[in-house]
């Protein structure tokens, strides 16, 4: 760790120059030698730096969701291309050239602060050695040795042996306590500060092995730090501590306000946004309107969350327009209502078998309708010639009337005289 801090030596002199502006402001107010006035020195040191890192925050978080929206075309690439590797290679980086968005860009922020944590790394050691570095003079360098943070000196590591942390007029078990507490502070945080971007910060409706490559992160890096902890100086704890806890609160609110399409974050805001709208009758922030007014330009190709959001406003009697306002209108309500109804489709009830054979019967009839009256005909007819006495022919002839015919006597239909004798294979 000396000689990877030794590297970056060339950017001592500016952190020792920052160190020694702020130890002026607190030392004033808590005493030049009480690790009150050094700690927050370094706290100082933390913000300023991620203050001006701010805009490479900003990128990170365009290059994170550009990442997560091109996972999908990313993985159609290599299954296409599967046995070409240079040939997908081609076609990544075309991709990443149309679309603008660089793989690096979610690294910059730390790359950007890691001098700056290895200037401070080495600050410190030469602090707990004793010598001058950078614009730290031996006064201050000697003032800096006393400082003790909760009786742990800022110079001091967990792994030092006795006759080191008496040196810098403290007891191993302070140093260790305190340095142990720190680095599961620091690990935390930073396993919080994953967790809360996968749950909360990632569109759900894309499975990619980038999701699977974030999940394992969130454990693998508080591992790393934790292990690596042992090794840093009680200052440089303190500088990481600080550092995390700014980037889970400038992360917590990125979550809240500028949610990932998608996510459920997402979704909890455009709630928030909607209950404001409703109550106000209009979009009061120009963030806000920025809001409403891609929603709106996205047309058909809204997430879910928007189209409750925007399902939202018709029943509220509204309509989103594309400069980001909305209006009232009357035609909103019956919209999304019919739109609703139109989406549930309701399973039909079980009938019972009387029901499906009438409807079954219904259905002949309907299909036949001279069936049923040639069947009540004949009915009716049979039973009439029962009452009458006539007996219809087996053949199915119908009786011309009620009298019954003579023997000899031709009946309707056949011809006079002498019949023929019918073939004995013939119905009768």
């Amino acid at each position: 760790m000396d000689t990877i801090a030794s590297l970056f030596s060339f950017i001592t002199t500016p952190v020792s120059w920052i160190i020694v502006q702020f130890h002026k402001l607190y030392g004033a107010i808590f005493g030049p030698d009480t690790g009150w006035a050094w700690g927050l020195s370094i706290v100082s040191l933390v913000i300023l730096i991620r203050i001006c890192l701010i805009p490479l925050f900003v990128k990170q978080i365009k290059s994170t969701r550009n990442m997560q929206a091109l996972q999908p075309k990313m993985k159609a690439i290599q299954e296409r291309y599967k046995n070409d590797r240079q040939r997908q290679s081609e076609e990544m980086m075309k991709l990443y050239k149309e679309t603008g968005t660089n793989p690096l860009s979610s690294c910059l922020p730390i790359l950007a602060q890691s001098p700056f944590f290895f200037a401070l790394y080495h600050v410190l050691s030469k602090i707990a050695s004793g010598d001058e570095i950078g614009v730290l003079n031996q006064g201050l360098v000697n003032s800096a040795r006393e400082a003790h943070i909760f009786g742990a000196p800022i110079a001091a590591k967990f792994m030092d042996d006795p006759a080191k942390v008496e040196a810098l007029n403290a007891s191993l078990t302070d140093v260790r306590i305190v340095t142990a507490i720190m680095i599961i502070l620091m690990s935390a945080s930073q396993f919080y500060t994953q967790r809360q971007l996968m749950q909360k910060n990632v569109d759900l409706t894309v499975k990619t092995p980038y999701m699977q490559q974030q999940k394992m992160l969130m454990y693998i890096f508080p591992v790393i730090f934790a292990v690596m902890g042992i090794n840093f100086p009680v200052g440089v704890l303190v500088y990481w501590l600080t550092t995390n806890v700014w980037t889970m609160g400038q992360q917590m609110y990125v979550i809240n306000q500028n949610p990932t399409p998608g996510s459920k974050a997402q979704d909890h805001y455009l709630q928030r946004l909607l209950k404001g709208v409703v109550a106000h009758g209009e979009v009061r922030s120009r963030r806000k309107r920025s809001v409403v007014q891609a929603i709106v330009a996205k047309g058909t190709d809204r997430n879910e969350n928007e189209r409750r959001f925007i399902t939202g406003l018709a029943k509220a009697g509204l309509a989103a327009q594309t400069d980001g306002t909305v209006t009232k209108s009357e035609t909103a309500v019956a919209e999304a209502e019919g739109g609703s109804a139109a989406q549930r489709r309701q399973q039909p009830k079980r009938q019972s078998k009387a029901r499906r054979q009438s409807a079954a019967g219904t259905v002949g009839a309907a299909k036949d309708p001279e069936a049923p009256t040639a069947s009540v005909s004949k009915t009716s007819l049979q039973k009439d010639e029962s009452a009458e006495g006539v007996t219809p022919k087996a053949g199915g002839g119908k009786a011309t009337g009620s009298r019954q015919t003579k023997p000899g006597q031709a009946k309707s239909g056949q011809r006079k005289g002498q019949q023929r004798p019918k073939h004995p294979s013939s119905k009768k």
